[in-house]
């Protein structure tokens, strides 16, 4: 019988709770009752009032940047973020070693030239099964052995132009270089689905998913998303976001009969999903249902049903590079310090990448270009 040196079984031990420690444990959860207590508990812990300041612009206005998503791996960080040029969403990377300042590496999800392709002309990626632990690894975790990416797609020209679905893309190595995802051929949910519901039955948006971690659902993996619809009239309909769930990361059915969150009006979106203080975080953004474009929040303590904040915004208008929108959410806490990546948009329309932090680091002298010259009319 060969003895195993005790060393070696401490080292084994160490890197088997290292594993286990890795995502939250399903019977390991605790729930707790959704109190205005709670609610003013994780707004305190989120609050960001210091904006830094623009982080990510153009450089020229032939294009608009939007929607970061933030992961880390090893000692750097890397966004994945959109870029509208006038056709449609392309989907790109930057790395950073700061989350301060960042250097654009290039596409993970490009336009394609196929007149046959759903996607052709719209390719807006999100990052899926990342680690939801506040202040947490947020690495970008593998099903299948694959990375797994989002996304909202079409084929009409124009900012989020005709109608759009949601697909799914993936990588056999970490997203960290740039290089084309390989999509799935069809959309896993369109607003012309069979069992389309009346609040997603016009057009889909932004999506995030995550594994289903309260094991509520019955199913491996939960999406969030917000769409617009009607039972009356779809294209006139509001925003709001829902929620649909699958086993497979490729098949996906949509999970009851309402909208998570609905304010009636206007639009409800971009739902970005983390665990905090044994609860369960939804940043979101909110506009047209009060003046502007800002982001907020809600929480739940089963990622079925979700209380909404009732009081300040997180992020709202207050700056000249987001004095029009201060939107589309994508929060990180490192080192103590909690990061607010939000979508700013100026009032010529110039639209970056911002950040808002928890602690004073100073003011970005990042600015955006000169905007164009206004033609005057003959």
């Amino acid at each position: 019988m060969k003895i195993i040196p005790y060393y070696i079984l401490q080292i084994s031990l160490v890197v088997l709770l290292a594993c286990c420690a890795k995502t939250p444990d399903k019977k390991q959860l605790v729930k707790r009752d959704i109190t205005p207590e709670v609610m003013e508990e994780i707004y305190q812990e989120i609050k960001t009032p210091h904006k830094y300041g623009l982080v990510m612009v153009p450089e020229d206005n032939s294009y608009k940047l939007d929607c970061p998503s933030v992961f880390k791996h090893g000692d750097s960080w890397y966004m994945t973020y959109l870029i509208f040029d006038g056709r449609g969403y392309e989907t790109w990377l930057a790395k950073s070693s700061n989350l301060l300042d960042w250097e654009y590496l290039g596409k993970l999800m490009s336009f394609s030239e196929d007149s046959t392709l759903w996607d052709r002309n719209q390719k807006a990626g999100y990052i899926a099964l990342q680690d939801p632990t506040w202040g947490g690894s947020y690495e970008w975790t593998t099903y299948d052995n694959k990375y797994w990416m989002s996304y909202f797609g079409g084929d009409s020209k124009g900012y989020e132009a005709g109608v759009l679905s949601i697909g799914m893309a993936y990588s056999d190595s970490l997203p960290i270089y740039p290089h084309e995802l390989v999509r799935l051929d069809k959309p896993v949910l369109t607003p012309k689905d069979d069992d389309v519901a009346w609040y997603d039955n016009s057009t889909m948006y932004k999506e995030t998913v995550i594994r289903d971690f309260q094991g509520e659902t019955g199913h491996e993996f939960i999406m969030y998303y917000n769409a617009r619809g009607d039972s009356i009239n779809p294209g006139r309909g509001a925003e709001r976001i829902a929620m649909a769930v699958s086993d497979d990361m490729k098949n996906w059915k949509r999970y009851g009969d309402d909208a998570l969150l609905n304010h009636h009006t206007g639009i409800t979106g971009d739902p970005y999903i983390q665990r905090i203080n044994d609860t369960w975080v939804m940043f979101y953004f909110g506009a047209f249902w009060k003046d502007g474009a800002f982001n907020r929040f809600a929480v739940s303590n089963d990622l079925i049903h979700w209380t909404d904040w009732e009081g300040e915004d997180l992020i709202a208008p207050s700056e000249p590079y987001d004095e029009v929108f201060a939107h589309k959410s994508f929060v990180v806490k490192h080192d103590g310090v909690v990061y607010h990546f939000y979508c700013a948009v100026n009032e010529e329309f110039q639209r970056g990448i911002a950040v808002a932090t928890s602690k004073d680091l100073g003011k970005s002298k990042l600015d955006f270009v000169a905007p164009d010259e206004k033609k005057e009319e003959n």
